[in-house]
């Protein structure tokens, strides 16, 4: 789960000590109850720029990286201190992009989660802001929350916002979204909410329901979210997944590191990826963007634009340049033997939308 900002201090700076009892006590609860709890928690900055003499939040980097150095200690003395009134240990986690993004480093930092929850201690993750700005220029660590699901194979994200959860055209509150389409969309765009919010979750939501994974977003500040939650109560607005859950790897590879290019393909590789199960092969490729090397993962998108797929490229993009709409023996005609027949293969390729962007999407919200 992910508590916001806006949730645990207050308007002008400092913890709301009151509303994290609430929610402490409620993830002990839920622990009672056979759950395993991990927090991803904002509030650093917010708790911090107090004590730099500052009336709000700062907006320039270096002082928003002091805030949350400042505010991270008491952040986390705060809710250790809540946690062992509640005879509970939490233990605090401070991730990079680069720590999700490199398989070993990933792989170390999931070890250490699983073994915090074996010993039913409550792992809190934030960003380390001192050295990464990702949580700043990403929306307050709605992003985090959607890797360290993927990265400890949880089972549901619940996002507790200053709201109750999506708000329609009309101000109410939509219970359910089974697909996020563009009116959904819509609703939270930069120009009818401002930079971050709501925008940020909706994409996070989106990134979880594509390969199985639902989350609910509700409102923070009332008493018993999580509690009504399990109870079976519409609380928030839940999203629905669209699939069941894939293997880890292969959302590592299409959602937990950064996409460095794009392969356009014509209809025919399209076809053979999404029906037939197949690798891509260079004869396939239309169009190559972006510099990428061996290893790094790249977006697959079809002749109208739209991404339906992403994986491991096994050449570097000047290459694959060279090769592009080739078949075997032409490109052994002027290259020679190249190591692999197989631009990706298909067990490092993930189907994100088996139609092809917003036609995937279409319907009612």
């Amino acid at each position: 789960m992910k508590v916001g900002t806006g949730v645990i201090t207050h308007p002008r700076g400092g913890l709301n000590e009151e509303i994290m009892e609430r929610l402490v006590e409620d993830i002990v609860s839920l622990k009672e109850r056979g759950k395993e709890v991990i927090l991803v928690s904002s509030g650093a900055i917010g708790a911090g720029f107090p004590e730099l003499g500052l009336k709000k939040r700062p907006h320039e980097l270096p002082l928003e990286q002091a805030s949350s150095s400042i505010g991270q200690i008491k952040l986390m003395s705060s809710y250790d201190r809540i946690f062992r009134e509640k005879n509970t240990l939490c233990a605090q986690i401070l991730l990079t992009r680069e720590d999700i993004e490199d398989r070993e480093r990933f792989l170390n930092a999931r070890n250490t989660m699983l073994s915090l929850l074996r010993r039913e201690i409550v792992p809190v993750v934030n960003e380390n802001d001192t050295v990464a700005t990702d949580e700043i220029r990403y929306g307050d660590n709605d992003i985090l929350a959607g890797m360290v699901t993927l990265l400890a194979d949880g089972e549901l994200l619940i996002i507790l916002t200053s709201r109750e959860g999506l708000i329609g055209e009309k101000g109410e509150v939509i219970k359910e979204v089974p697909h996020i389409t563009p009116r959904i969309k819509a609703l939270v765009s930069p120009e009818r909410e401002g930079k971050g919010g709501m925008e940020s979750k909706i994409k996070v939501a989106d990134m979880l329901n594509k390969i199985g994974i639902p989350v609910i977003i509700a409102g923070g500040k009332e008493e018993k979210t999580l509690i009504r939650i399990f109870k079976g109560e519409e609380v928030g607005t839940l999203f629905l997944p669209r699939r069941k859950k894939i293997k880890k790897r292969k959302y590592w590879i299409a959602y937990l590191r950064k996409v460095r290019g794009c392969i356009k393909v014509d209809s025919g590789a399209r076809i053979a990826i999404l029906e037939g199960g197949k690798s891509l092969l260079p004869g396939g490729v239309t169009a190559v963007s972006g510099r990428f090397q061996p290893g790094d993962t790249v977006s697959v998108k079809d002749e109208k634009d739209r991404e339906f797929a992403r994986g491991l490229v096994n050449y570097p993009s000047e290459i694959l340049e060279r090769i592009k709409g080739k078949s075997r023996k032409e490109i052994e005609s002027f290259m020679g033997k190249l190591p692999y027949e197989e631009v990706i293969h298909r067990d490092n390729l993930l189907i994100l939308d088996e139609r092809g962007g917003e036609e995937w999407n279409s319907g009612n919200p």
